[in-house]
């Protein structure tokens, strides 16, 4: 197993930035015009926090606050995703949630506020929103999900709720789409449930905690067989990966981690390597085996690479246009590192 070291800081496979506050939110732009640039979030206890744009200068070898591309935020934003496309003669769109989902463009330098989605018709306030998925496979929806149990799908071309359902018991922690009109999504009640827009009044249940109501916190799809998710419960150091045609048994789940894990994220090009972080300060990446209906012993799995932060790692995101390089935030650090 390979294994990463703080020292190695000075090496030229990871950078460093240091926030003047705790980070939590964090997104790679997929923008072929824009390599290694991401956003970055605080998480601070009170109404006023904020978003910056970094970029990695590779001349110095550095990474740097962008000095136009820095804005006060509503409340600390649970989730930040940059318009899920490389096509650089696109708008240069960057999403938020909290409050509100809010959507910015990027222009001249300068954040400039395009949207803001209030699903609540007869107020002018929304239920906190907890996540919220942009569909690259049809980028005009973006998913959210919200502590009211709801999940909404947005056309945020129409500016338009396209569909809104009652999709939990408890509160809507995550959400991720699969395809252009299905998507998923953990809860409070312990369970993973499929939607397909085309059949509005159902869903599947896929999977549900092993014990009695213990919340299911994060959910992603495999990006290249959407066949496979993985979800992480509260207070758990294990990883469960699900396959759609297995239902309610995993067919997989990792184990190496010493405390509760907080964030995954499957490789953007490979089927079977994922992430995951945590507060044992670990960064693990996993590679699958072969998975199907009758696994050898799944307690078994190594990961096959490890790294070691200065803290808890908190949030973890693997770019998907340079799918050599995985990006954590600890503390008041972010980090891109290359695997």
């Amino acid at each position: 197993m390979g294994s990463y070291t703080q020292e190695s800081q000075s090496e030229p496979h990871i950078f460093t930035y240091e926030a003047p506050w705790p980070i939590y939110g964090l997104a790679w732009s997929s923008r072929s015009d824009k390599p290694f640039r991401l956003g970055i979030g605080s998480f601070m206890e009170e109404y006023s926090n904020r978003v910056e744009i970094v970029q990695l200068d590779e001349e110095h070898q550095e990474i740097r606050k962008l000095p136009n591309l820095v804005m006060d935020h509503p409340y600390p934003p649970t989730k930040l995703m940059f318009l899920p496309d490389k096509d650089p003669q696109k708008p240069d769109l960057f999403a938020t949630s909290c409050d509100f989902l809010r959507l910015w463009e990027i222009r001249e330098d300068k954040f400039q506020l395009k949207s803001q989605f209030n699903n609540t018709k007869s107020s002018e306030f929304c239920a906190p929103l907890t996540s919220f998925d942009w569909n690259e496979a049809d980028p005009k929806r973006i998913g959210t999900s919200s502590i009211d149990t709801t999940c909404t799908i947005w056309d945020i071309e129409k500016e338009t709720i396209e569909t809104q359902l009652i999709a939990h018991d408890k509160e809507v922690y995550d959400i991720a789409w699969g395809g252009v009109g299905v998507f998923a999504s953990v809860s409070a009640d312990g369970s993973v449930r499929i939607f397909d827009l085309k059949d509005k009044e159902h869903s599947t249940i896929i999977y549900e905690s092993p014990q009695p109501d213990i919340p299911l916190l994060r959910l992603a799809w495999n990006k290249r067989d959407p066949t496979y998710l993985a979800t992480i419960m509260m207070d758990s150091g294990k990883v469960v990966i699900l396959d759609m045609r297995y239902p309610t048994l995993p067919v997989a789940e990792l184990h190496r981690h010493q405390a509760s894990v907080n964030a995954i994220a499957w490789s953007p090009n490979s089927l079977n390597h994922i992430c995951s972080a945590g507060d044992d300060s670990q960064a693990l990446i996993w590679e699958l085996p072969a998975v199907g209906p009758a696994v050898p012993d799944t307690n078994a799995i190594d990961p096959i690479l490890s790294y070691m932060a200065d803290s808890e790692i908190n949030q973890l995101q693997w770019s998907s246009l340079q799918p050599d390089w995985i990006g954590i935030a600890f503390s008041n650090k972010m980090q891109i590192l290359i695997v």
